[in-house]
């Protein structure tokens, strides 16, 4: 079996990894690094192919990743032409405290709006507001029929992921039945919901993803409720 070699480019949640900060020192060096990094993989590059775009050795594109080397402007411009970025989005995150959300169980507080019905409980479990997009997490709980399915449809993209329960959710012209473990994950201007509830209870965790124009969804907007609950926030439902 061959392995991959070191400098070979790599994928998925291993190549996001960095290492932890250590203390205040090196912080830059440690943030210009991952970056590099980070791009680099992106690109498809190996250290060696990087090293010819850039003039600079191999050796030392493996002290800038790992943040053993400080970079002179020099080859900062080197680095961003190779990778057709602004040398500016080496320095992102050297000096900004990013904000984090953490909710013990049992604490997030139960979302009530108009619409909320018996047996259809929907807990925030945190959101987050950058300068153009937001991020809502909910945990949605049926536990009784209901002889009304809504559509939803809002600006961003939603992930599902079941917990517990069997539903038929559908988008578009196409249904899934999920089951414990499934996820999905979908555009969320074409029409969604549930179709059927087949296993009771159900539990599912919604996360909405989209940009923030500054502006709360009308309440006026809701006109059916439902499963997927409603929600501050959260999409508008439609007929």
């Amino acid at each position: 079996m061959t392995g991959r070699r070191r400098d070979e480019p790599d994928h998925g949640p291993a190549s996001r990894e960095v290492d932890a900060a250590r203390s205040q020192e090196g912080r830059l060096e440690r943030a210009i690094g991952a970056r590099v990094a980070r791009l680099r993989r992106e690109s498809g590059a190996t250290l060696a192919e990087m090293a010819v775009r850039t003039g600079i050795s191999k050796p030392m594109l493996s002290k800038i990743e790992h943040a053993r080397t400080s970079c002179s402007l020099t080859t900062l411009a080197r680095l961003a032409d190779a990778l057709d970025v602004p040398v500016t989005s080496f320095f992102r995150g050297a000096d900004t405290e990013r904000e984090a959300v953490f909710t013990p169980a049992g604490s997030g507080p139960r979302i009530v709006a108009r619409g909320t019905r018996v047996g259809h409980d929907y807990t925030l479990l945190g959101a987050l507001r950058g300068p153009r997009k937001r991020q809502e997490a909910h945990l949605v709980t049926l536990t009784e029929q209901s002889e009304e399915f809504p559509l939803f449809q809002h600006p961003g993209h939603e992930l599902l992921y079941m917990l517990e329960g069997v539903m038929v959710y559908a988008h578009g012209e196409s249904n899934y039945t999920m089951r414990p473990g499934d996820a999905l994950q979908l555009d969320g201007e074409g029409l969604h919901g549930p179709q059927e509830l087949v296993e009771l209870p159900i539990r599912f965790l919604s996360v909405l993803a989209h940009g923030d124009e500054g502006v709360e969804p009308d309440e006026d907007q809701v006109v059916h409720s439902g499963p997927h609950g409603s929600p501050p926030g959260t999409p508008r439902r439609l007929v």
